[in-house]
């Protein structure tokens, strides 16, 4: 009885451990910062890890009054790629702490 009781304890700290790294781990991605980009780099979007628009910016020569639909697909272009590179670093960085266990809610 008394060794069940010790693993549980065990089990609860290296579950605290674990929630401690990823405290830690959302924080970090909240600083790290990637880039979408379209139309040759003339619409580029910046997302950071937590899958946050940190910035959008679109070059001049890509702004057609009479092509507005153009300019939405490169925005929508840009953005979804800068999203899926901030979900790989999301789910790298959670890989790295879970060793490859698929822990439901972990990521954002």
């Amino acid at each position: 009885m008394f060794k069940e009781l010790g693993d549980m304890a065990n089990l609860l700290k290296k579950a605290q451990q674990i929630r401690q790294e990823l405290d830690r781990v959302q924080e970090e991605l909240k600083q790290r910062v990637v880039e979408g980009t379209a139309g040759g780099g003339m619409v580029r979007v910046r997302v950071n890890g937590q899958q946050e628009v940190v910035s959008v910016e679109i070059e001049r020569e890509v702004v057609d009054p009479d092509d507005v639909q153009m300019l939405e697909d490169l925005v929508k272009a840009a953005a979804t790629q800068a999203l899926t590179k901030a979900k790989e670093a999301a789910k790298e960085e959670v890989t790295k702490l879970t060793g490859g266990l698929n822990i439901p809610g972990l990521l954002p």
